[in-house]
């Protein structure tokens, strides 16, 4: 048996690609329904275009990605952007074409080209996932539990042999883990709200290997709701159209198509300053019939970008980091892959280039696949013992993981806040998984001492001149807490010590000043 948990782009693609081989795909909510992929505004980065090359697209992933990219992985999947393209409409998928049947190809932020591929205008994730569903349910080999939740993975000699789906267990040849981003671990995110991380705390609690798990994008241009939690997204596309970042006074303070966690960082800043950050895009012709995802969300909180600048703010929108994988998606334990957001391919590097995310998950799912149907899942379902019973858990507190990944680990962070998320993370993370993947984002943070792509330390402002893209388990995570621990016990008796001293110091010249007095 094979299991393919999510049902955004990567999970249902990989499903599909899987046939005739039978699969089960497990899905908390209804297709697509917690995915990220129908939140998907942009599009599909793919060098489809005339004046396009697969050589330019790759030089703008690498430049983006701030000397952290796998260069071979972003050769291979920016490779795949074309063939991503056919697939796609070979399974239905309506991409925008012009008149003469040409594809429509929108201009996004670090893009040296017009590469963008839309469908239904920037409702291109939605589209995607409407058409892949219908795929999914008329699918003989595809067994859909919808409403289940995978919760532990099981382990044995060292391999996959199954998994706990609600209170039974099902013995598995491979798990596919498609099970997204980790945004929802933040008080304001683009991401659905079940975003949290699921997938990197099962892979981590049965053994497998994280990388880059420091590197959080936020989004620039998230619509400023005033409320905490999910919020709209404005497209990035928006602004490859001509708008502009400007502040309440109409000035605009930075360039709108420089990279994201650029943009990122300097809307942050001005807010910090006092200032209202807005998206000014009066200036485009025909907002509503080019942009009518956000239009209409504009429209529900009572604005109209014809006429008015849109308040906005940034957002946790997408994580870089994840299960480490290899080229065609396996992680460290045999028989369990992962593809999509959840994994850590290097693509992205330390920041994401715009509309690759889609490209990425299309990418890795139909090689997930073809590689199980190639040679073989690499699990051991005949492993019959008795599984054990999974884990009893302890009760989320997601309010104060959100609190501390927003204020600790956020688009600026130091050394004294990491350490400090550290210790107030540390204790629920064995039995907790918000708090275990908010811990490894908090530890590969603090280890990590520089500034690179979206990981801003203000106390190690410079680049590492060797960037280092180090393997966490669940052992190294423990140790590296555990070392923080002791540093900061070290560190207070020291301080203790030296206060001490100070008093005894202080002690001895009030003692010698009253004998002073005493004589005169």
């Amino acid at each position: 048996m094979i299991i393919v948990v999510g049902s955004g782009l990567a999970g249902m693609l990989c499903a599909l690609e899987l046939a005739p081989l039978p699969c089960l795909l497990v899905t908390r909510a209804p297709l697509g329904q917690e995915a990220s992929t129908p939140w998907a505004q942009g599009g599909i980065a793919a060098a489809v275009g005339p004046d396009d090359s697969i050589e330019s697209h790759v030089a703008d992933t690498l430049a983006a990605g701030d000397g952290l990219c796998d260069a071979e992985a972003v050769a291979r999947i920016v490779g795949d952007g074309p063939a991503v393209i056919e697939a796609l409409e070979a399974r239905g998928v309506r991409f925008d074409r012009d008149a003469d049947g040409r594809l429509r190809l929108g201009l996004e932020a670090a893009h040296s080209r017009h590469r963008i591929v839309h469908a239904g205008g920037d409702a291109t994730g939605a589209e995607i996932c409407r058409t892949l569903a219908a795929s999914v349910r008329a699918a003989a080999h595809i067994t859909l539990r919808e409403g289940a939740t995978l919760r532990q993975l099981s382990v044995r000699d060292g391999r996959l042999c199954g998994a706990w789906i609600d209170d039974a267990y099902v013995p598995a040849d491979a798990v596919v883990l498609a099970t997204g981003g980790l945004g929802g671990l933040y008080d304001a995110t683009t991401n659905p709200a079940g975003a949290v991380g699921s997938g990197i705390a099962l892979a981590l609690r049965a053994g497998a290997g994280l990388r880059d798990m420091a590197f959080v994008q936020f989004h620039p241009t998230a619509l400023d709701t005033g409320t905490a939690g999910q919020v709209p997204l404005v497209s990035e596309a928006v602004r490859g159209a001509g708008a502009r970042l400007v502040d309440e006074t109409g000035a605009a303070f930075t360039d709108p198509l420089a990279p994201r966690d650029v943009v990122a960082r300097a809307v942050y800043g001005h807010r910090q300053t006092g200032h209202r950050t807005l998206l000014d895009a009066t200036g485009i012709a025909d907002f509503g019939g080019r942009f009518p995802g956000v239009s209409a969300i504009c429209a529900a909180h009572g604005i109209d970008p014809r006429i008015e600048p849109i308040p906005v703010r940034p957002a946790a929108h997408y994580h870089m980091g994840g299960i480490a994988v290899d080229a065609d998606g396996r992680s460290t334990v045999p028989g369990l892959w992962a593809c999509g957001e959840v994994a850590c391919t290097g693509l992205h590097g330390a920041n994401r280039l715009a509309s690759n995310s889609l490209l990425e998950a299309a990418s890795t799912a139909r090689r997930v696949a073809h590689t199980i149907a190639s040679v073989g899942p690499g699990g051991a379902s005949s492993v019959r013992a008795e599984p054990a019973e999974p884990m009893a858990f302890c009760p989320t507190r997601r309010d104060e993981v959100r609190r501390i990944l927003s204020v600790r680990c956020g688009v600026l962070r130091d050394g004294d806040g990491l350490a400090a998320a550290v210790a107030q993370l540390r204790s629920d993370a064995a039995r907790n998984d918000d708090s275990l993947v908010a811990l490894a984002i908090a530890v590969s943070a603090y280890a990590r001492c520089e500034s690179r792509g979206a990981h801003t330390r203000l106390d190690f402002p410079d680049r590492e001149a060797v960037p280092v893209r180090r393997l966490w388990t669940a052992a190294s995570l423990t140790e590296a807490a555990r070392e923080r621990m002791r540093a900061d016990t070290t560190r207070e008796r020291m301080r203790a010590d030296t206060t001490r001293e100070r008093m005894r110091a202080d002690i001895t010249i009030e003692r010698m000043s009253h004998q002073d007095e005493f004589h005169v």
